[in-house]
């Protein structure tokens, strides 16, 4: 495939000089959903699909850019020392966003580049096909300019782009995910301080199946709005007798005694699932620890439970796609990923059960909501780096 890409850069850009490839993974959050935001821990891997970049300095001043993706918007033309945003640009404010970024953090980008992007991530799945295309581009400007900034602060760059260039509110767990991913290992990351720790997934005879419902996640923005808002006032009623920043610091127990702080029921379901998620989170951590893959399937489905029923940001494809899953033999467990209403799943299945899976519950969910469900197999794979051949 890279050899492809190549060849169609040459055609492109109608040049034989030497180029440079690079690759930002996709992600998938195996536990801890909607705790980022309320100081928690989450799970994220980094994904085998991602985005691909192809590129090479130019002698002028010019940036040209070209997604595979979008052959229909042509190539992107801009002067380097003019980056500002441009709807018409559609996918390329993000990479644009990001070279921005270098920019207001005192690296001076001399010349122009011309960039060939591809990404292999499902549209609209759901995993981060935005940040990985932030994260490729991070990567590409620090080497091809000789930047040398460590990844840690290529991740806050990229997260910086889409809050400030492009304007969406997002929390720094995607791009973290896709920057400091590992092979075959998750990583457990405090939200509230960066804190993270790399914890081995060893399934054996099992892998990670992630299920995309091709539902619209049309609810997904105003929800999230929603959910912050009701869990902020959970906040506010604890913090009247309780010395707390964020509902994550409390454990279940601590919750239970102090719950009747809160005024409103529906403001309390909210901070359960919180509180409860969090310690999930973590617990699973302990399991893949002890190769209780098992273990660690129960707590998938209880974080499933736990967003449908105190959360609520489930609907009915995500709730058919995983209680169908659980009706599976060799599943170990199976729960939404993501912000919800739309988007995917995950689910560890046995491997000698994996067809038979897929068969059922594809037919189940086109019988129950006229959608077709599509499946990935999937590898946990290392973060964004550059592809020396």
């Amino acid at each position: 495939m890279l050899k492809q890409l190549k060849q169609e850069f040459h055609t492109l850009f109608k040049s034989e000089n030497q180029v440079r490839t690079f690759f930002a993974p996709g992600r998938v959050n195996l536990i801890g959903e909607h705790t980022d935001y309320n100081g928690g821990h989450v799970f994220p891997c980094a994904l085998s699909v991602g985005t691909y970049a192809i590129a090479r300095l130019r002698s002028d001043k010019r940036v040209r850019m070209f997604s595979k993706n979008f052959p229909e918007l042509g190539v992107i033309d801009f002067e380097i020392g003019d980056i500002h945003f441009e709807k018409e640009h559609d996918w390329a404010n993000y990479p644009k966003g990001v070279m921005k970024e270098f920019q207001k953090h005192s690296h001076e980008l001399l010349q122009g580049c011309e960039v060939l992007f591809y990404g292999n991530i499902p549209n609209g799945a759901g995993l981060s096909s935005s940040a990985s295309i932030e994260l490729v581009t991070a990567v590409m400007i620090n080497n091809l300019y000789s930047i040398k900034m460590e990844m840690i602060d290529l991740v806050k760059i990229s997260q910086y782009a889409e809050n400030d260039f492009v304007g969406v509110s997002c929390g720094i767990m995607d791009q973290f995910a896709i920057g400091m991913g590992k092979k075959e290992h998750a990583i457990l990351l405090n939200s509230e301080t960066l804190a993270f720790t790399y914890s081995p997934v060893k399934l054996t005879d099992a892998s990670l199946v992630i299920t995309n419902s091709n539902k619209r996640r049309g609810l997904a923005d105003s929800k999230y709005n929603e959910r912050r808002y009701e869990c902020e006032q959970a906040l506010n009623d604890l913090k009247k007798q309780l010395d707390i920043q964020t509902l994550s610091e409390l454990s279940a127990s601590e919750f239970e005694n102090f719950k009747g702080l809160i005024r409103d029921d529906v403001h309390r379901k909210r901070a359960r699932h919180v509180v409860y998620e969090n310690q999930r989170t973590k617990e699973a951590v302990r399991k893949l620890k002890e190769n209780d893959v098992n273990g660690f399937g129960e707590l998938m489905n209880e974080s499933h439970h736990s967003l449908r029923d105190d959360y609520e940001v489930t609907g009915v494809e995500l709730d058919v796609l995983v209680e169908t899953a659980w009706d599976q033999d060799g599943v170990l467990g199976s729960r939404m990923t993501g912000a919800g209403f739309g988007g995917c799943t995950i689910s560890i299945v046995r491997n000698n059960q994996l067809t038979h899976f897929k068969e059922k519950v594809y037919d189940t969910y086109l019988k129950e909501t006229g959608l077709e469900a599509d499946f990935y197999d999937v590898n946990i794979g290392d973060g964004a780096r550059e592809l020396v051949e």
